[in-house]
């Protein structure tokens, strides 16, 4: 959903909804594919989240992220994971995979054409 780093809050908030592909510290971008959903739809996920600071001190203490391992996904796990709308992007440093149609307004917007 956003371009940015990913955070450990986010990415913890969301590691119920499916596995993920990316750890925190992970510089991402608008329509880029992050994990896999326990569903079979696409969902828009904002994974640069952070966690809100305030001056309040409360009673229990702030509980530590502890996240699940991701995925690691070599070129041909990427190859047989994706779907006709989805690319694989390959630079000298990383293997990811993305949308074809990076924003998600877009993508709604073509898929009503259809």
């Amino acid at each position: 959903m956003n371009h940015g780093m990913t955070t450990a809050y986010a990415i913890g908030r969301l590691e119920d909804r499916g596995s993920m592909f990316i750890e925190p510290r992970t510089h991402v971008y608008e329509g880029m594919i992050v994990g896999e959903a326990n569903k079979d739809t696409d969902m828009v996920v904002n994974v640069t989240q952070a966690k809100q600071l305030t001056n309040m001190r409360s009673a229990g203490k702030d509980s530590t992220t502890v996240l699940k391992k991701p995925i690691e996904m070599n070129l041909e796990a990427c190859l047989a994971f994706i779907n006709d709308d989805e690319l694989i992007e390959i630079t000298p440093i990383n293997i990811r995979l993305r949308k074809t149609i990076l924003t998600a307004l877009e993508r709604k917007k073509s898929n009503k054409k259809y």
